[in-house]
C-alpha cells in the first residue's frame, strides 16, 4: 500500500510542478490566489518533493523530507484556498494532499 501511495503522490506532484511551470492557465490561478510570484518557486519545489518521495524508497530519510516539505506546501496551500474564500470542494484536494504526505512522511520515518 505505502509503494502505491507513494507512487501515486509523487506522480500527481510531477504533474502539478510541471503545470506550475508550464501551463498558462496556472498563471491565472496563482494570479487569483495573489501569489504570482511564487507560481515558479512552487512547481519547482513540487518536482524536487516528487523526486524525493521517489528517492525514499533508497534513501527514508529525504523521503521522509521530503513528504513533510509536501505536507507544510499542501497546509499552506489549503490556507490560500480558505483565506480566499475559495469553495470547500476546492480546498479537498490540498487538504487530501496535506494528510496523505504527512503520513509517508511517517511512513518513511519509521
Amino acid at each position: 500500500m505505502f509503494i502505491i501511495i507513494n507512487l501515486f503522490c509523487a506522480g500527481s506532484f510531477i504533474g502539478y510542478g510541471a503545470r506550475c511551470l508550464k501551463a498558462e492557465y496556472m498563471v491565472r490561478e496563482f494570479e487569483r490566489y495573489g501569489l504570482p510570484q511564487y507560481r515558479k518557486l512552487t512547481g519547482i519545489l513540487q518536482l524536487l518533493g516528487a523526486v524525493g518521495l521517489l528517492a525514499g524508497f533508497w534513501f527514508p530519510l529525504i523521503g521522509a523530507i521530503a513528504a513533510g516539505g509536501l505536507a507544510l506546501q499542501m497546509l499552506v496551500g489549503f490556507g490560500i484556498r480558505l483565506k480566499i474564500r475559495d469553495h470547500f470542494l476546492f480546498s479537498i484536494p490540498a487538504f487530501a494532499y496535506l494528510l496523505v504526505s504527512a503520513w509517508l512522511c511517517g511512513q518513511f520515518l519509521r
